[in-house]
């Protein structure tokens, strides 16, 4: 089938540049995964994969706590940070990344 039609979309730079890095590593054009995608949709008849929330561990999810349990929460962290004991996000993206556990804080 010819492809005539015309997509413009406004995306986050940061996302595309993300997805044109692996997708460039797969072999594959962006306006070719895009097409993939929507090829998906028509078969599946929804979105392709699960939409949902993300799950926050119990021991930090605000639906399961009281607004004390908040305030405990929040006076934590804010001693964590008064006291120094914090690291920059990209670090701890990292080590989440490579599954290693919170040593060294």
């Amino acid at each position: 089938m010819e492809k005539t039609a015309t997509l413009n979309i406004r995306i986050n730079p940061e996302v595309k540049k993300s997805a044109e890095i692996i997708l460039s590593r797969l072999g594959v054009p962006m306006a070719t995964a895009i097409d993939m995608f929507l090829k998906q949709v028509t078969l599946t008849g929804g979105i392709p994969f699960a939409v949902t929330l993300p799950k926050a561990p119990d021991s930090i999810n605000m639906d399961l706590m009281s607004p004390a349990q908040i305030r405990d929460k929040l006076n934590e962290e804010l001693s964590d940070i008064d006291n120094r004991r914090v690291r920059p996000a990209r670090e701890a993206f990292a080590q989440f990344r490579e599954g290693r556990s919170d040593e060294g804080l």
